[in-house]
């Protein structure tokens, strides 16, 4: 069982003198709860951001300085990245980024996306109707020639390791780049704290702490009701190729079933990624699951059945107790859950207490969720 953690950083005054030619600047840390992948620093109206863990095993750290438009730039940070706030115009390249945008009311800074087809926010899919934002190509192969006309002040990345790619094109060109590294979260709230970071290059704090503490407010008050003996037993995830990914003991996923009273047979594995097994292995632990949660793409029994028919093998397919997280699709359908779900952790755990024990939500209609027929 993860154990709940709480990551504060406690806000903190450091005064400093620098040589002659620096003006002494008082430090003043913002406090996050749960987020422990940036810190944010603030030196009078300058804000220091530093991503500690940009990308999976990184032992480096990534900071930007975040400068009011119109102030100088200080001396001493020349050489670093330098980012003029507010921003008026940004690319993003992941569409966790873009509920971000909506709930902090600047979805008309987006001008440029890669693949938008992906993209379920009906806000931003008027602007993609309306050629407000443009689509750059696939994400690993965008048109940097389109997206440099596009004239962005900042466009938010993501990567898997150190090798930056196209990101580090990008910079060549001339234009900030930033890195986003929410998906490395542990904790359910820690990845929808990730709106504070966004909510700094709009200067946006306030909007972005209330809206915080909403998710936050709703998500322990909802935890706390599955403070439970009984816990149904759940088995995740599905076969690709030969083999069955599922969420790892500390995985995100793993906390959001703990969290809703449920037992995740795969809950003691030491993983925060996903776990790879045989078919056979998962078979052996799973078969008498009570519940099956997350079934990938698959919208029907019979589907799942048609793709492999030991599937219907599991005591859960047979008692009909499948439930995938798709329920919800955008018009081009991109998957609304991996868009808005990970900003509002509240409704997933909401789906999946009423999925476990729906006698203590009994007025809740499944968001993300349905079961399968």
């Amino acid at each position: 069982m993860i154990n709940k953690t709480h990551y504060w950083v406690a806000a903190l005054l450091i005064a400093f003198t620098g040589c002659t030619s620096k003006q002494s600047r008082v430090q003043n840390a913002s406090s996050l709860k749960y987020a422990t992948g940036f810190t944010v620093l603030h030196e009078g109206k300058l804000k220091r951001v530093t991503i500690t863990y940009p990308w999976p095993g990184a032992t480096e750290k990534i900071s930007y300085l975040l400068v009011p438009k119109g102030d100088p730039i200080p001396a001493e940070d020349a050489t670093t990245q330098v980012i003029q706030v507010p921003i008026q115009k940004m690319v993003c390249t992941s569409t966790t980024h873009i509920p971000l945008l909506d709930y902090l009311n600047q979805s008309d800074a987006l001008v440029g996306f890669p693949g938008t087809d992906y993209i379920s926010s009906e806000t931003m899919r008027k602007r993609i109707d309306s050629q407000e934002v443009v689509d750059l190509g696939v994400d690993k192969g965008m048109n940097l020639e389109l997206l440099f006309s596009l004239k962005p002040e900042l466009v938010m990345g993501y990567t898997m390791s150190s090798d930056l790619g196209q990101l580090k094109k990008i910079k060549e060109l001339n234009i900030p780049v930033v890195i986003n590294a929410e998906y490395l979260e542990r904790h359910p709230l820690g990845r929808a704290e990730w709106i504070k970071f966004m909510a700094l290059f709009f200067n946006q704090e306030a909007l972005a702490d209330s809206i915080f503490n909403r998710i936050e407010s709703d998500y322990l008050a909802i935890q706390t009701l599955t403070q439970l003996t009984e816990r149904p037993t759940v088995l995740s995830g599905i076969v690709y190729g030969d083999t069955w990914f599922m969420p790892g003991g500390q995985n995100y996923a793993a906390r959001l079933l703990n969290d809703a009273g449920t037992h995740y047979l795969w809950q003691d594995t030491d993983s925060n990624g996903f776990l790879e097994l045989s078919f056979e292995s998962v078979y052996e632990k799973g078969k008498n699951a009570n519940l099956w949660i997350g079934v990938g793409s698959y919208s029907s029994l019979a589907e799942i059945k048609a793709a492999d028919p030991r599937y219907a093998l599991f005591t859960p397919f047979q008692t009909g107790q499948v439930y995938t997280y798709n329920a919800r699709r955008g018009a081009k359908g991109g998957s609304e859950f991996l868009e808005l779900g990970y900003l509002r952790p509240d409704l997933i755990l909401k789906d999946l207490v009423k999925i476990a024990h729906p006698e203590l939500l009994p007025d809740h209609d499944l968001f993300f969720h349905a079961q399968l027929k």
